[in-house]
């Protein structure tokens, strides 16, 4: 599969990941960073599109936001717990607002045992990293398959190197959804790009619409295109904006 040779981009929408997509992984969450021509491409895509571009990640919006400042974009984060549409209206899905800390409480041996572990916090969610340690990837699923038996409403993803738990409320497919029915992207064509398992909704999503799913890297998926890796798929991006433009 190749990537893409997209044209007409008043009829196209589009959406990508941020992690594995956009920015390598790194070791740490905090450690990965934006090229500014990435940024720069993103900024006149954009444009062309008319703001018909958002990104869908698992992250927070507000983290987003700081690695994408100044340009502020269209997000849905955690996949799909909160969403920031291009008129800049929020919306977030309810949860139990005790949730995050009982899932901290319920992991906290866990991580007394092997600090090396490291968690990150969300709106509705903990995220359970291995990355250092990935001999521990079924200690930290078992864990975190523990910590739901009590806690209703919650569900598990699982991703490169971590685990999640979150509150139940959407996906990447459904935040997708949600964009396409409202301006600048109602109407018009889907392309989804993105590296991980959680981004599999989005895929199946954008192709019973007719759209262009885009995996990035290696592994069994529902997309109808391929990239090796981010290096590529970046490449791609950043010669896309001239490429519509013409």
């Amino acid at each position: 599969m190749t990537l893409p040779d997209l044209r007409n981009p008043d009829q196209l929408a589009l959406f990508l990941d941020f992690d594995g997509t956009l920015v390598a992984i790194a070791e740490r969450p905090d450690d990965v960073r934006l090229d500014p021509k990435t940024r720069d491409a993103l900024a006149d895509l954009n444009g062309v599109l008319a703001g018909a571009l958002a990104i869908v990640t698992g992250r927070e919006i507000e983290v987003i936001d700081r690695f994408l400042a100044p340009l502020r974009l269209s997000i849905a984060g955690v996949h799909g717990l909160m969403r920031r549409d291009a008129r800049g209206k929020t919306y977030t899905s309810p949860f139990d607002a005790g949730l995050p800390a009982a899932i901290e409480r319920a992991v906290s041996p866990l991580l007394q045992k092997y600090p090396g572990l490291l968690v990150e916090r969300k709106f509705g969610a903990v995220a359970l990293h291995y990355r250092d340690h990935p001999e521990l990837e079924q200690v930290s699923l078992d864990a975190l398959e523990n910590a739901i038996c009590d806690l209703r409403e919650t569900e598990i993803k699982r991703g490169k190197m971590v685990v999640e738990v979150k509150a139940i409320g959407g996906n990447k497919g459904a935040a997708v959804a949600d964009f396409l029915e409202e301006e600048p992207f109602a109407g018009r064509r889907a392309v989804f790009a993105g590296d991980d398992v959680t981004d599999e909704d989005a895929f199946v999503l954008v192709n019973a619409r007719d759209g262009i799913s885009i995996k990035v890297g290696p592994g069994a998926t529902n997309a109808t295109y391929r990239s090796s890796g981010t290096a590529e798929f970046l490449d791609w991006l950043r010669r896309l904006p001239s490429q519509l433009a013409r």
